[in-house]
């Protein structure tokens, strides 16, 4: 914490987490293939997250200008929709569709969360700046910038999650969405150092966003948006910044009126490694489920058991679930569930959907199939345990395992085999698994969304990553907006 006097009015030097993320975001050089690799395949699966979301009129009707009309020709475009907005309410826009379905990467640490949330501001200040270029007769930034970009908003939120609990202090992990997306897009958008790290400050000033919309009894759709939110935010505190407004040195740890003070109670913000591109390098992705993940385990391990239990599904007397700390203290979850994103934040439905029916998608969430009954009267036979052994294995910076383990026991004294998992498709330890499974996840979306020969030219454009990453941003957006429509109706 600072030591500075709280009564004298000379400003003390920039802390050091601040001028370490705008250092970071602004003059470092990336030279992971790896990360490249894995930042290439994360814009794949960000992108059929974001095409998939648009099939739910509750995301649609969120998107487009602020107010009707509000459009700017030539702004930054909204992949998968004709939409051209100011990048401030692209990046919101990209950033809903991106979230909505629950099924982007993910960040497990001390703090959880979204890294790929961050591309809702990238990739709508790369469009826009890059159109600009080409107004200008400038060279565009191509797609490896946007990669290069997506691996620092990574590295940042992630970093700032492995010792940082903010959900422990009721504060939501969007607030390092916010915090990274402007970094990051302050130096897209040729920032110097000092605004860099001025715009950064300003996003902690800010402080966070409650978590109450994540959890019983308030749990709502705000889960959906809050990101889109939060990368929206950054790109107006980036933009006001390089007006030349001012920053904040001592944001964080100022007595009594910083960050730290006042929301962190009391505890100095950790950096406990340099920043590099370690996040993206082990990010997790969510390839085969829509679902919170500290339950995918959970749900691998129910699909595992569906042919044992579904013709005896009437029969169960107790389906045990083990899980780690943090799946008890987030997932699990009992009585009435409200909407679709109480549900998807619910450990036992997310374990009964593929018990009863064998599969999981996000249209399980919605009323049409929780009206089933036999869901609910299976949560109820539900015992959700914390496996220390799971919780250990989740913190252990060389594993970072989300493991779960589902065993059915029935009224004849018979049980399943107990089925363990400890990490997902989409962990780094399953990665020569799971990378095919993520291209056909992102070829799927896009067949679904777009017209065959549309779908067929952005799936050739993925095929070749050296070809797409010299590509400049605003050609491989245009080939993902949409003909005829704003949206898919």
């Amino acid at each position: 914490m600072s030591t500075h006097d709280v009564k004298s009015a000379e400003r003390p030097a920039f802390d050091a987490a601040l001028t370490a993320v705008a250092e970071y975001a602004r003059n470092f050089s990336i030279a992971s293939d790896a990360a490249y690799s894995t930042a290439r395949y994360c814009l794949m699966d960000t992108l059929a997250c974001g095409f998939q979301a648009l099939k739910y009129p509750a995301c649609r009707r969120l998107l487009g200008p602020v107010v009707p009309g509000a459009v700017m020709a030539g702004g930054a475009r909204v992949p998968g929709t004709s939409y051209e907005l100011d990048p401030v309410q692209a990046a919101f826009n990209i950033g809903a569709m991106i979230r909505w379905l629950d099924f982007n990467d993910t960040w497990l640490a001390a703090e959880w969360g979204h890294p790929s949330d961050n591309l809702g501001g990238i990739l709508a200040v790369a469009d826009y700046r890059a159109r600009l270029a080409v107004m200008r007769g400038e060279a565009p930034p191509t797609v490896r910038d946007v990669l290069s970009a997506m691996i620092k908003a990574h590295e940042i939120q992630g970093v700032l999650a492995l010792e940082n609990s903010f959900n422990r202090v009721g504060l939501d992990h969007v607030l390092l969405v916010r915090v990274a997306s402007t970094a990051v897009v302050t130096a897209m958008l040729g920032g110097s150092l000092e605004q860099v790290v001025n715009a950064v400050s300003n996003a902690w000033i800010d402080g966070g966003a409650l978590r109450t919309y994540r959890h019983a009894p308030n749990t709502g759709s705000r889960k959906s948006w809050a990101a889109g939110d939060a990368t929206s935010r950054a790109v107006r505190l980036a933009l006001i910044a390089l007006t030349g407004e001012m920053g904040y040195p001592s944001a964080l740890s100022a007595k009594t009126w910083g960050f730290c003070d006042v929301l962190f109670k009391g505890r100095p913000l950790s950096l406990p490694q340099p920043f590099g591109s370690y996040v993206m390098e082990n990010v997790l992705f969510k390839i085969s489920y829509p679902a919170e993940f500290h339950a995918q385990t959970a749900v691998e391990a129910a699909m595992t058991l569906h042919a044992a239990v579904r013709e005896r599904v009437a029969d169960i007397e107790r389906v045990v679930i083990e899980t780690q700390e943090p799946g008890v203290r987030i997932i699990d979850k009992t009585g009435p569930l409200a909407n679709p994103a109480d549900r998807d934040h619910c450990i036992q439905y997310m374990v009964a959907i593929p018990l009863i029916f064998g599969r999981l998608s996000a249209a399980d969430y919605e009323d049409a199939v929780a009206s089933d009954p036999r869901i609910d009267a299976l949560r109820a036979k539900m015992q959700v345990r914390e496996n220390p052994k799971f919780t250990e294995e989740y913190y252990a910076p060389a594993k970072r395992y989300i493991g779960n383990a589902v065993q059915v026991f029935f009224r004849d004294g018979s049980h399943t085999p107990r089925i363990q998992v400890d990490f997902p498709i989409g962990h780094r330890k399953r990665r020569t698994e799971g990378m095919p499974v993520l291209v056909r996840k992102f070829e799927a979306a896009v067949e679904a969304h777009f017209p065959p020969r549309q779908a067929e030219r952005v799936k050739t454009l993925f095929a070749k990553p050296a070809a797409l990453e010299a590509m400049p941003v605003n050609e491989l957006v245009a080939a993902m907006v949409a003909n005829g429509g704003s949206v898919p109706r």
